[in-house]
């Protein structure tokens, strides 16, 4: 193809030609240009409102809560000691609180053994049973044996003994029960321990006899208790006509000088010398020293009957017991200590203690045999039962032959009094429980505990005010309505509970904050500049009209629903509109309603539902649901799904060994695995108040139903069955028991069925609801629509009015979300300005193919024209020639 150049030949400029044509022909494209803009700066506007919306929904929501308004401060004075929390039912006070003990959970230890993993005992099948309550009647401590005779005499000798090291004060003056006692006692903000003296009393079979006092021969007689003569006789009385045992019991019997010296003397007297049971007793365990003096030819007296009397001597000394304060172990050391009736080493028990099962606590067991018969075997056992125990193994680090450096550590998982472990044993297919798991784990605090105690279970022990309180862990909460204390250490200090007027304050004025930057932006992208011409890029748009006045009118509106107060609207806490459109708080107004009605404010901002009767609560409501006051009738309340007993329990019932029953707890429909598990019952026999606690503490132990949320309790009724009953309410409360191996169910409950519970029923306003379980909603398409009350008590029919309210910051929350998310208004919107876009692009497009189309035709018909034009010049130019020379040949 040959090279071609428009324009050489005929002098026309064909591409700047069709350049200008094709400029006015692609006028268009601008229009599309400008129409794209336009929606672009829309959308990038709707992007604009809908950050400073969200940005305003972000503010309001955390200003829909009751909290915001009503909260409390709680200064303690020394924070180390308590710290606080308050809900909204607090009162402002000072309350001074005195901590005295920390909540602590149980820690027991096993003996030493030579590793984790070898086999322990036989592998006989054992149950071992572990069972969670309260040590009453009891101390934790070291009982002492007698003192030594030597104490008697010469005292005990410095540095005998000392108690978790510290060395006890002992002398010469040592000597009796009552004086190391008191030694011990003198220590005891040191050792934490503190000693009781038995009382001190003389052998109960030293009067097995007692012969007539003969002094005929010239002799005397004096028989004195406790430097007291009880008994004088002079010289030449024949026997019977004096001391006798019958005048001897004479003169300690009623209200004699002998009777009033020994009780100054700090001695009682039991039994009778005519008796032979006569015996003199110190309290407080000072010692008792009992002396026949004698001069001269007597006989008769202690043991004498008859026979000649030359006089005796014999001391009563009592024993000490240590008692720790905590239930912590207790080490005694010394150079003598078995002087003082007691062992070297660490040691403590408790003693002579009754144990009480708590059914509030979980109680489970564990079955060991020759597969796991080992300390780990027994850990994972434990560990894996997850009923309230956790077990671990700790070494004590000793090495060398025979050392035997593990072992099992167990810890009740929460605090509290009631934490104490109780472990039984039983074997299986009537078999005993194999003897070294016995000497391994068994522990009853009141029998025999193989065990030792590391740390005691103990309440939290404090007052508030002057009243004693306790608590199972370090919150105390109850003692003073709506506050929870936290206590960290043992000591005093106050605590300051006031309303939380700068918290409230603060809301206020964020909320007002949000609305004006909320309508500052609003105003940008709606407005009009007279002078400059310019104009917002959403001027006259609809939806961000509707949004403004929406949120005035909101705002202008006054509360309703509200019960019990007088606040409706804004301007009655200071907030008002100005001139601008924006709002302003009057501070004074504000401070001067926080004063007066602080716990009403909260109703102009959150959703507050309050009802006549105290037993119908609100819990939730939806953004369909309307303020108002509405009538609430309840036709069924929710009950809870129960077995039964139909008879009365005996006073024991025995359960057998291998007993295992199979428990179903709020089961579903199709059912849940999880919702049925296999229990086994300890052997025993159990009164029916131990059976009580034994059923509800073992089924709540199985692990599956709390993980679930599921458990039980136990009554007794007047005729004396037993009620077993699911926590839960209403459809899906339901209990069922079927017995798999050993004691029947019906042992205990006869013929009694399960009942399934049922739903609350009834309607809000008069319209319907649905329930579920204790909570009435509302039904859809009605006022109502998903308003949630709780409804407790035990009526039915009418039950008062409830009134419902949609506070400010609630409305505006949910008028908001109406704008915003998938389905709102600004992305409705947004999705209808993003399709123009789309729709000019296309159109762009198509135009700007059909230029291309225009420019080319306009190419080819110039270009033809540029020929044409360049042929007729051509043409020309040979005619002028032509003629020029025709012209010069004539």
């Amino acid at each position: 193809m040959g090279i071609s150049s428009p324009g050489i030949g005929s002098g026309l400029n064909v591409n700047d030609i069709v350049s200008k044509l094709m400029a006015v022909e692609s006028a268009p494209l601008t229009d599309f240009d400008k129409k794209t803009a336009s929606f672009q700066a829309q959308i990038s506007a709707f992007g604009a409102m809908s950050s400073a919306l969200g940005n305003f929904q972000s503010t309001l929501t955390s200003l829909s809560s009751l909290s915001s308004f009503q909260s409390l401060t709680t200064t303690p004075a020394d924070s180390t000691v308590v710290t606080a929390t308050t809900t909204s039912d607090a009162q402002a006070g000072n309350y001074r609180i005195n901590v005295t003990q920390l909540a602590q959970a149980q820690t027991l230890a096993s003996g030493g053994y030579k590793s984790s993993t070898a086999t322990i005992g036989t592998g006989a099948k054992t149950t071992i049973s572990f069972a969670l309550g309260t040590v009453t009647n009891s101390e934790f401590g070291v009982a002492g044996t007698a003192l030594a005779n030597s104490i008697r005499t010469s005292g005990l000798t410095a540095g005998s003994v000392s108690i978790n090291g510290t060395t006890i004060v002992t002398n010469n003056s040592t000597r009796s029960a009552r004086a190391l006692a008191d030694a011990i006692n003198d220590k005891t903000t040191t050792t934490g321990v503190s000693a009781k003296a038995s009382p001190a009393t003389t052998d109960k079979t030293l009067f097995s006899s007692f012969g007539d006092i003969d002094t005929g021969s010239g002799g005397s007689y004096t028989l004195s208790v406790g430097g007291v003569d009880i008994a004088v006789q002079g010289a030449n009385v024949a026997g019977g006509a004096g001391v006798t045992a019958a005048s001897l019991d004479a003169a300690l019997s009623g209200d004699t000088a002998i009777s009033r010296a020994l009780a100054d003397a700090n001695i009682t007297v039991t039994g009778t010398a005519a008796g032979g049971d006569l015996q003199f007793s110190n309290a407080d365990g000072s010692n008792v020293a009992l002396t026949e003096t004698v001069t001269g030819s007597v006989t008769g007296g202690i043991g004498n009957s008859g026979t000649a009397n030359i006089g005796s001597s014999t001391t009563a000394v009592g024993t000490i017991t240590l008692v720790s304060a905590d239930g912590s172990p207790i080490t005694v050391g010394g150079s003598n200590p078995a002087a003082a009736g007691l062992t070297a080493g660490v040691g403590g028990n408790y003693l002579n203690a009754d144990f009480a099962a708590d059914s509030t606590r979980t109680a489970g067991n564990i079955v060991i045999d020759s597969t796991n018969n080992t300390l780990q075997g027994i850990m994972d056992a434990i560990n894996k039962g997850n009923f309230g125990v956790t077990a671990s193994i700790v070494s004590d680090g000793s090495t060398g032959t025979g050392a035997t450096p593990n072992h099992l550590v167990l810890t009740s998982s929460a605090t509290g009094a009631s934490s104490t472990m109780k472990i039984s044993l039983a074997g299986s297919g009537g078999a005993p429980a194999d003897p070294a798991l016995v000497s391994l784990l068994g522990y009853d605090p009141g029998g025999d505990q193989n065990l030792s105690q590391k740390a005691a279970a103990a309440d939290t022990l404090a007052t508030v005010n002057g009243i004693a309180v306790t608590s199972s862990g370090t919150s105390i909460s109850g003692a003073v309505t709506g506050v929870t204390f936290n206590a960290l250490k043992v000591g005093s200090t106050s605590v300051a509970v006031a309303k939380d007027s700068s918290t409230l304050t603060n809301s206020v004025n964020s909320f007002v904050k949000a609305y004006n930057d909320l309508n500052t932006q609003l105003a940008a992208l709606g407005s009009y500049d007279a002078t400059t011409k310019a104009s917002g890029p959403l001027l006259g748009d609809s939806t961000l009209r509707n949004l403004q006045s929406s949120v005035r009118a909101t705002l202008s509106s006054a509360i309703s629903g509200l019960q019990s107060t007088s606040l409706t609207n804004l301007s009655q806490i200071g907030v008002s509109f100005q001139k601008d459109g924006s709002l302003a708080v009057d501070n004074a107004k504000l401070q001067k309603a926080i004063t007066t009605n602080f716990n009403d404010i909260a109703g102009l901002f959150a959703a507050v539902g309050r009802g006549t009767d105290p037993d119908v609560t609100f819990s939730t409501s939806s953004s369909k649901t309307q303020a108002g006051n509405y009538a609430i009738n309840i036709t069924q309340l929710a009950t809870q799904g129960t077995l039964q007993g139909n008879k009365p329990l005996p006073a024991e019932t025995t359960i057998d060994q291998d007993t295992t029953w199979t428990v179903t707890l709020n089961d579903t429909t199709p059912a849940t695995l999880a919702n049925t598990a296999t229990v086994t019952l300890p052997a025993g026999t159990y009164n029916p108040s131990q059976l009580a606690t034994l059923l509800q503490s073992t089924i709540n132990g199985v692990s599956a139903f709390s993980n679930a949320g599921s458990s039980v309790t136990a009554t007794l009724g007047d005729d004396g069955s037993l009620k077993l009953q699911s926590a839960a309410y209403g459809s899906a409360s339901n209990l069922k028991i079927t017995s798999a191996t050993g004691t029947d169910p019906s042992a205990i409950f006869g013929t009694g069925a399960s009942v399934d519970g049922v739903d609350v029923a009834g309607t809000i306003g008069g319209y319907s609801a649905t329930g579920k379980g204790q909570t009435l909603t509302g039904s859809a398409g009605g006022p109502v629509d998903g308003l949630k009350l709780t409804v407790k008590g035990d009526t039915t029919g009418a039950r008062g009015t409830f009134g419902f309210s949609q506070g400010y910051a609630y409305m505006l929350n949910t008028l908001s979300a109406g704008y915003l998310g998938s389905t709102g208004t600004i992305t409705s919107r947004t999705k209808g300005l993003n399709a123009s876009v789309t729709d000019i692009a296309t159109q762009r497009a198509s135009f700007a193919s059909r230029l291309t189309d225009i420019e080319k035709r306009y190419r080819a018909q110039y270009t033809a024209l540029d020929t044409a034009v360049a042929s007729m010049n051509s043409t020309q130019q040979f005619l002028t020639q032509q003629l020029a020379q025709l012209a010069a040949n004539t």
